[in-house]
């Protein structure tokens, strides 16, 4: 298991050791989470490296993952734990006869026949330490979900009413992202340290293509990045995040390409564009005088 680090060089240089290039300023707050013991809610458009933040934090730290994927309609019973009704019901039948209500009712409810959900996991005591809770995409939720998380991320406790609180030993990591879908209310943003991540920088959006596409010529990987970049300024009804540009450049690597021309652009947008629309904007005499503008923006 890997200490925690120290310092905000430590925290860059932990994740730069796991191919995410962060910003001084998301390196920051990661440190300050990790030192204060606060969970970190991170907003940003899709894409632009806010899962990947607890994925690289719990292989860096040598720490469980335990992630919750939000969803419309999640509740407490899927979120914490849910009781096995079916194995309940094949004691029940098994001890017909044989046993006292009240003694059965006993025994129907403890943790042999509990099915643990995220949130419970990750207030277990953990072998290499507080484990990495991934609450990814909060967004997707409602406010009575958000509001049965202020305990968990208040006190990092969770309540079973038949077996009562359960407390974690050691507070885990706490990650929270958002894709701003909607807004999340004010009394579970206070209980975090709050970062928006953006899209990154030219320099530092190559600097993550490197670490991530390192076989990528320095040429192919500067087009890339220039052509994203540029693709970002347009009109378009998703913009493409750093992912879309490693999975470009993957692709075109897959492909034996070394540097863009038009053809091979329009016969690879699925990689970097989600939409039909905005693929079909990009499409002919746009994709070639995008180039070219990116081609003079990168000689310059």
């Amino acid at each position: 298991m890997t200490q925690i680090p120290t310092s905000i060089d430590g925290v860059e240089t932990l994740l730069a050791g796991q191919g995410y290039v962060a910003s001084r300023a998301l390196a920051t707050v990661v440190f300050l989470s990790l030192k204060l013991g606060r969970p970190l809610f991170l907003e940003g458009e899709a894409g632009v490296g806010k899962t990947e933040i607890a994925k690289v934090l719990a292989t860096a730290l040598g720490r469980r993952l335990i992630r919750l994927q939000c969803y419309e309609g999640l509740d407490a019973a899927s979120a914490v734990a849910e009781w096995n009704f079916a194995a309940q019901m094949i004691a029940i039948r098994t001890a017909e006869g044989s046993t006292d209500r009240d003694q059965l009712k006993a025994e129907l409810f403890t943790e042999e026949y509990l099915i643990e959900r995220p949130l419970l996991a990750a207030m277990r005591p953990q072998a290499g330490g507080a484990p990495v809770l991934l609450i990814d995409e909060l967004d997707r939720t409602d406010e009575p979900f958000e509001a049965f998380l202020l305990e968990a991320l208040s006190d990092f406790q969770v309540t079973i009413p038949e077996l009562g609180t359960i407390k974690a030993p050691e507070p885990p990591i706490v990650i929270l992202t958002s894709n701003r879908t909607r807004e999340v209310h004010d009394a579970l943003k206070r209980r975090c340290l709050y970062h928006w991540v953006d899209y990154p920088a030219f320099d530092r959006e190559l600097a993550i293509l490197n670490a991530r596409a390192p076989e990528a010529s320095a040429s192919l990987s500067r087009e890339v990045v220039a052509f994203v970049q540029a693709l970002r300024r347009e009109d378009l009804f998703k913009r493409p995040g750093v992912a879309e540009t490693i999975d470009w450049a993957k692709c075109l690597l897959a492909l034996d390409v070394v540097a863009l021309s038009p053809e091979v652009i329009s016969d690879t947008l699925g990689a970097i564009l989600k939409y039909q629309d905005d693929i079909q904007k990009l499409q002919g005499l746009e994709t070639a005088k995008l180039l070219d503008q990116v081609r003079r923006e990168v000689a310059a």
